[in-house]
């Protein structure tokens, strides 16, 4: 099977006044990049993108457990997210909320779906902010091009494993 590449292919569209929905197809099986997605080592590798430096990569990949993200970016600064897993079906759905460690009080509830067809991946992940000024500051906060980024990454990083 011929694999292709899908850089920079995620689609973003805002569902409802407080949701963002990213889309994006991966030319790998779905339990590969599960793991990518939830393996603290592979996210170190891919998460932040072009930006600069996962320092940190916690993941209690349990319901009640908590994860930790902190980017060392290229401008000298540090960028942490963090949340709890609400419901984990392994290499199907993760659902969790995430908090922006920048505006601590605006948690979102993010739920992200792994379908495979044919052997590739489509990765669904649906945010839902409280507010709509929440999610709109997301969507301003330039994160579509570093969440670009990193779904290129995070799609070599699962061919890697194969």
């Amino acid at each position: 099977m011929a694999t292709t590449a899908s850089s920079g292919t995620a689609v973003v569209t805002l569902p409802a006044a407080t949701q963002i929905l990213i889309t994006r197809e991966f030319a790998a099986p779905k339990h590969l990049v599960y793991k990518a997605w939830t393996t603290p080592e592979l996210i170190k590798r891919w998460w932040g993108g072009d930006r600069g430096e996962v320092i940190l990569a916690e993941v209690d990949l349990r319901v009640g457990g908590a994860w930790r993200y902190v980017l060392a970016a290229n401008g000298g600064f540090e960028v942490g997210f963090h949340g709890e897993f609400r419901e984990i079906v392994p290499a199907e759905r993760i659902v969790s909320t995430e908090v922006f460690e920048g505006m601590p009080d605006e948690a979102a509830l993010t739920t992200t779906d792994f379908t495979e067809k044919d052997g590739r991946t489509t990765l669904t992940t649906l945010v839902e902010h409280k507010s709509r000024e929440s999610r709109d500051a997301h969507v301003n906060s330039g994160m579509e091009g570093g969440m670009q980024e990193a779904m290129d990454h995070l799609e070599q990083v699962a061919l890697s494993l194969a």
